[in-house]
């Protein structure tokens, strides 16, 4: 398996990560190491020369009920499950610097992949991100994110992320 991202060390410089957006940047510069450490986030790096980070996301096991999924999707789930399995995209920014490179979209496939690997010995039907505003939105519909009715959520079903890959 072979992937972009490497997960953050101490190495990385995340105080001069900036991705123009504060909640992203805060959560790398002090919040991170700490999710981390507490096994509540992988975060996953794109370094640069010198360590220096060119973007990141975050991963995390997750569930969501089964009332959230759309009825098409839902009739072929079996009916015990509650709460479905997923994994969250927690986080995905890009440093400014490198802004129009397509490094979000390098970071975002290279998260699915991931995601995708990892279903395979821990269930995980789907990925979720919660959009931080209106461009990211568009950004997760352009590889088939579909949105999560009444939730402010868009996900991908695993079914799609192989087809991705194909």
């Amino acid at each position: 398996m072979n992937y972009l991202t490497v997960p953050l060390t101490l190495a990385h410089k995340i105080k001069d990560f900036s991705c123009g957006k504060e909640l992203l940047d805060n959560y790398l510069h002090t919040q991170a190491k700490q999710d981390v450490k507490k096994k509540l986030a992988a975060c996953f790096i794109l370094a640069g020369d010198q360590d220096i980070i060119k973007g990141y996301y975050t991963l995390s096991a997750s569930s969501i009920p089964r009332n959230l999924v759309p009825d098409e999707m839902k009739k072929k789930l079996p009916p015990a499950y509650v709460n479905l399995p997923i994994t969250l995209l927690g986080r995905l920014a890009v440093d400014k610097i490198f802004h129009g490179q397509k490094l979000g979209e390098l970071l975002l496939l290279d998260a699915l992949k991931r995601s995708y690997d990892t279903s395979t010995t821990i269930g995980s039907m789907a990925v979720i991100v919660d959009p931080i505003d209106a461009d990211a939105e568009r950004f997760y519909a352009k590889y088939e994110f579909i949105y999560l009715p009444g939730s402010g959520r868009q996900f991908i079903m695993m079914d799609t992320v192989v087809d991705l890959f194909k």
